[in-house]
């Protein structure tokens, strides 16, 4: 497993276990065998957690978790561990947002994960046009100084306001974007912004969902509506980047960029965005322990130029999605931001 230090003391497996699979909106949840599976990753040095306070019930797991850890390995193993949790007050409250509901929702959190100090918190806030997001930001520096917190990032934030944040001496250290071959936007600002400012990107959808894999390779394209919100999300980003015919090349791009390494096309998809300027970790959700392997695998690859080459020729001929980082997905009445749910900690409560 390859590392990455977000801070002095924060050091992050660059391969992090995406959670969110646990909230149960895949099917029923096995507690026990999620927390096995847990400490199977973490022994096998995917050693960093991705969750969320709007997670049902996951950051009451990963606390379980980390419990049994410590009985079972020792403090010193429990010390390699990272959770990177989320505090996203819900869009019909960011008007209530004050110091002290940021402060009890940080004890909530602390509660559930069984901490004294949580690692990472990703802040996101739903609109822009309700005041309050630079001053909550600041509240969570506030926390962190108190020793409630580690460190704070954001989440999907685009650059100007990611910009303002370090202006105002939040003290970033990362930002939770979305980012695959089929998705770029962050390198239109956000890049240069993490490099000139020093906080690093950490990024989901490196496998849209599922769709850069072979399942998906060779078939026609899925009618509405999917399986879940999930491949919902990303069917519309295949769509932005030109179509099922485009997509179907880059599948077959990867695929033949897999065959070379003796690998699979969401390995070669996720090692792609691990690969890029400012990425820090590539966070790859995992319902179970079967996904082990193919994530260990991810840092064991190493692409070549004729790799790149292979994969550019067909980028090349794609469309990127429009506008700054979670942009189009912002639009609550557009097709991109229709499909969020955006007051999700009044049910986890």
């Amino acid at each position: 497993m390859q590392y990455a230090e977000l801070s002095d003391d924060h050091r992050i497996s660059r391969v992090i276990r995406g959670n969110w699979q646990l909230a149960g909106g895949h099917g029923p949840v096995d507690r026990a065998g999620s927390i096995a599976d847990l400490a199977a990753f973490a022994d096998a040095g995917i050693v960093t957690f991705d969750c969320a306070d709007i997670y049902t019930g996951v950051e009451e797991i990963i606390g379980e978790f980390r419990q049994a850890y410590r009985q079972e390995r020792g403090q010193a193993a429990l010390d390699r561990i990272r959770v990177h949790t989320k505090f996203v007050p819900d869009l019909d409250k960011l008007g209530q947002v004050t110091r002290q509901s940021v402060e009890a929702a940080i004890d909530v959190s602390l509660a559930r994960l069984r901490t004294e100090r949580l690692d990472l918190v990703q802040f996101h806030w739903w609109d822009y046009s309700v005041d309050g997001w630079l001053e909550t930001a600041g509240w969570l520096g506030e926390l962190r100084k108190a020793g409630k917190i580690r460190n704070v990032g954001g989440t999907n934030f685009d650059t100007p306001h990611v910009v303002a944040m370090c202006d105002a001496g939040v003290p970033l250290v990362s930002m939770q974007v979305q980012y695959s071959v089929l998705d770029t936007r962050p390198e239109r600002q956000m890049v240069a912004a993490a490099r000139e400012r020093g906080f690093q990107l950490l990024c989901y959808g490196s496998v849209a969902g599922g769709f850069l894999s072979e399942k998906w390779l060779g078939v026609a394209r899925p009618q509405m509506p999917l399986e879940n919100r999930s491949l919902t999300k990303y069917a519309l980003i295949i769509e932005e980047i030109g179509g099922w015919t485009v997509f179907q090349d880059l599948l077959a791009a990867l695929r033949a960029v897999a065959d070379r390494h003796g690998t699979d096309i969401a390995t070669v998809a996720s090692r792609w965005v691990l690969d890029r300027p400012g990425v820090a970790g590539v966070i790859v959700g995992a319902r179970n322990r079967s996904h082990l392997a193919s994530n260990l695998a991810i840092a064991d690859l190493t692409l070549d130029a004729e790799d790149h080459r292979t994969i550019d020729a067909v980028r090349a001929r794609m469309t990127m999605p429009p506008g700054k980082v979670y942009e189009i997905e912002r639009d609550r009445e557009g097709r991109h931001g229709s499909i969020m749910h955006y007051s999700l900690n009044s049910k986890v409560a």
